[in-house]
């Protein structure tokens, strides 16, 4: 890879400086909050700053892309759920390489082909050899004005000061030991490097790392591509499901999901009960046993639509009706399911946890849509669907807010059954601190919610954060504590 940098890139490389120190600033500061809205939108504007004479490609999905890791970075700054804190650092840098990748891959590319998966790792690659051209190319250059025989010198003075450390490190030990002045003199030592300190040193590490990182990558990125990459992965070369063995195990799968269907029908929908048990009881018992076993008729279905033999027509259309009747199955399974995870927050109250797997079950409701859908329009892509599908879902569900569902729907189950967990909503982010002080404000006699109100307002009324940190909800919260006449 040869080294080559104009007026343009020495520019760009100050801009990535400058992207580097706000990287540091915004996420090794304190807790992330606005910072990260702020470091992404300092990104981009580096990003079409550099590419304004770019001809981008998959401008259409990529714009999707592009506001999907808007809105999950903005998600620090509107919401503060731990969950997805936590799940955002490692899928929003990973959206931005995605992003940044297809943009600038070859027009020809077909993004939801395996080949892209080794094209966009091949690109990282190219990154990190670039890293290593860099540091080539500044070796070169320092060696170019210095004399090759003061050089040997230094690096033989280099190696001796490495072979000492270990062994000044064991004789100064023992002097130290025996003698107590001389132990004091070298504990003062320390004293005299305090300019170097350790974490501005640690923070100027982070920054020329950063720095390094969005550099090499942009550099690598807008470098033509000379030679695209090719692969023949046609799935008529992958090796096909036999067709009488896939009936087969689909007519006895189905065999069992249709007397399970009779049976959900018979004592579930109807309203009635078998044995004993209560709604609560029967709702803990099945739910994530029916959950997994949708997920594995996905599974099958999947496998069979994507390389299953559909033989001649007689073949093909019976196929595909067993595939029909599997998906079918599989909706009453998750309408049973859903029902009783419905049945189970009667009974024992709303979580964090509940609402998710309910938003999930909806996710999995339009993926076996399409899914049937597919069986019977064979040029239809499933993982197009599923990416495009599964992107829009999670950046839903990040940025709307589900402790504000499982308190609203906390409070109305208050309203019908006065029946509430202050220790879980004060378990929540802020949003769940809000629930509390609406509570209060309603009825002042709740068992231990005083208390809790009381713990939480010092906490407001001392903590100071930096503007890296800040956070609607959290603020929204503090004001509010602030303000709130405790008995």
């Amino acid at each position: 890879m040869e080294m080559k940098i104009g007026k343009m890139d020495g520019l760009f490389l100050f801009l990535c400086l400058l992207l580097g120190i706000l990287a540091e600033e915004s996420f090794f500061r304190g807790q992330i909050g606005i910072s990260y809205l702020v470091f992404i939108i300092g990104f981009y504007s580096v990003f079409y700053l550099r590419y304004h004479r770019f001809r981008f490609s998959h401008q259409r999905f990529g714009y999707l892309v592009l506001c999907c890791i808007w809105l999950l970075s903005a998600s620090y700054f509107l919401n503060n759920n731990m969950l997805f804190y936590a799940l955002n650092i490692i899928a929003i840098p990973s959206l931005v390489i995605f992003h940044l990748v297809l943009v600038t891959s070859p027009k020809s590319f077909q993004w939801s082909q395996p080949v892209f998966v080794s094209y966009l790792f091949s690109r990282l690659l190219d990154a990190l050899k670039y890293n290593a051209v860099i540091a080539a190319y500044l070796g070169r250059g320092i060696k170019s004005g210095v004399n090759e025989d003061k050089l040997l010198v230094w690096k033989k003075v280099l190696i001796g000061i490495v072979i000492s450390v270990p062994v000044l490190a064991v004789v100064l030990r023992l002097l130290m030991t025996a003698d107590s002045q001389f132990e004091r003199i070298l504990g003062g030592i320390p004293n005299w490097f305090r300019v170097v300190d350790t974490e501005s040193f640690i923070r100027f590490i982070i920054i020329l790392i950063s720095t390094a990182a969005i550099f090499c990558l942009m550099q690598v990125l807008f470098q033509k591509q000379i030679k695209v990459m090719k692969q023949e992965a046609n799935l008529q070369q992958l090796q096909k499901l036999d067709s009488i063995i896939t009936i087969t195990v689909l007519v006895l799968i189905n065999i069992v999901y249709i007397l399970f269907t009779m049976v959900q029908f018979k004592y579930f929908f109807s309203g009635t009960l078998i044995g004993d048990f209560t709604y609560a009881e029967y709702a803990r018992k099945g739910f994530f046993e029916l959950l997994f076993v949708t997920m594995i008729n996905l599974s099958i279905t999947i496998v069979v639509v994507t390389l299953g033999d559909r033989g001649k027509n007689g073949v093909k259309r019976f196929t595909q009706l067993m595939l029909t009747i599997l998906v079918l199955s599989s909706g009453v399974m998750l309408s049973s399911a859903f029902l009783r995870l419905s049945l189970y927050e009667a009974a024992y109250g709303f979580t964090f946890t509940r609402v998710l797997v309910h938003s999930f079950m909806i996710f999995l409701v339009i993926i076996f849509i399409y899914t049937l859908v597919k069986i019977w329009v064979e040029k239809l892509s499933l993982f197009h669907f599923y990416f495009i599908t599964s992107l829009i879902y999670y950046t839903a569900i990040t940025v709307i807010d589900l402790d504000r569902i499982v308190v609203k729907e906390n409070m109305n189950r208050f309203e019908h059954t006065k029946k509430v967990d202050v220790h879980y909503l004060n378990s929540l982010s802020p949003t769940g601190v809000l629930g509390l002080i609406d509570l209060y404000e309603k009825d002042k006699n709740i068992p231990e919610l005083q208390t809790i109100l009381l713990e939480r307002q010092k906490v407001a009324n001392s903590e100071s954060l930096p503007w890296q940190s800040y956070n609607i909800k959290r603020e929204q919260a503090a004001d509010k504590l602030k303000k709130l006449q405790l008995q």
